[in-house]
């Protein structure tokens, strides 16, 4: 008989712990999982343990291990349960790069409102419901192109690989500012403004200079900085797609 422990959560039913007089109130793993998330937004998602989260229920951190048995279980919930803010349709439009661009702007809103997510999601694999629900509207997107599967999963790796880079970098320069106390704009100017003027003015790095006094993106507000990189991927896909189509 396989190890529970080396069992996903997914495939473990959720047991409900009766209350009645004299006796704690049970919990469920969604109260758990609401309340590490809680947690991991305000203080990082370290601070999330059993012990905290038990504490903010008003319980023992061995009562918790009932419903949630190991940490990485708490993970795939938070995971999961960040990926349910993702609003989608029922299913796909018809316009891939339409529902392509839409997903990619909930994910990027949802990793952005939980700073942790985009960390824990690439570095772990997990299939939660949510996950496979946003994972497969996704794929669906492609319905009509005639693209086989793997080119399909391809595309949908590319994309996912730029949404979760460009959202890390944005978290990265908030971190810095908070860090710091300077906001982006200040960081560049009185921190590295200085620096940048002295390579500049040496003129040792051509391209780089291009990059700096004539790049209109590097300019850009946030969103739209990841919008210009977003269609770029996009039109990369667009290109490929009558070549890798059956004729």
């Amino acid at each position: 008989m396989a190890d529970v422990d080396a069992t996903t959560i997914w495939m473990r039913p959720e047991g409900h712990e009766r209350s009645g007089p004299g006796r704690r109130p049970g919990y469920s793993r969604e109260q758990i999982t609401r309340t590490a998330v809680r947690i991991a937004d305000a203080e990082g998602v370290e601070a999330a343990t059993m012990r905290r989260i038990a504490g903010e229920l008003g319980t023992g951190a061995m009562s918790l291990y009932r419903y949630v048995p190991r940490r990485d279980d708490l993970f795939d919930l938070m995971i999961d349960l960040a990926m349910s803010e993702i609003e989608l349709p029922d299913g796909p439009s018809g316009d891939w790069r339409g529902d392509l661009t839409l997903l990619a702007r909930q994910t990027r809103a949802a990793g952005l409102r939980h700073p942790w997510l985009i960390a824990l999601l690439t570095s772990r694999p997990t299939l939660g419901p949510h996950l496979l629900r946003v994972h497969e509207f996704a794929l669906s997107a492609f319905n009509g192109t005639e693209l086989d599967i793997d080119d399909i999963t391809g595309f949908v790796g590319m994309l996912n690989d730029y949404i979760h880079s460009a959202i890390r970098r944005e978290l990265g320069w908030l971190e810095e500012a908070r860090r710091t106390g300077l906001d982006p704009e200040r960081w560049k100017r009185d921190y590295m403004g200085p620096y940048v003027r002295q390579v500049v003015e040496s003129s040792a790095f051509p391209l780089f200079n291009r990059s700096v006094l004539d790049s209109r993106t590097a300019h850009l507000a946030p969103e739209e900085r990841f919008r210009h990189g977003l269609d770029r991927i996009l039109d990369a896909i667009a290109a490929l797609i009558p070549s890798l189509c059956p004729r």
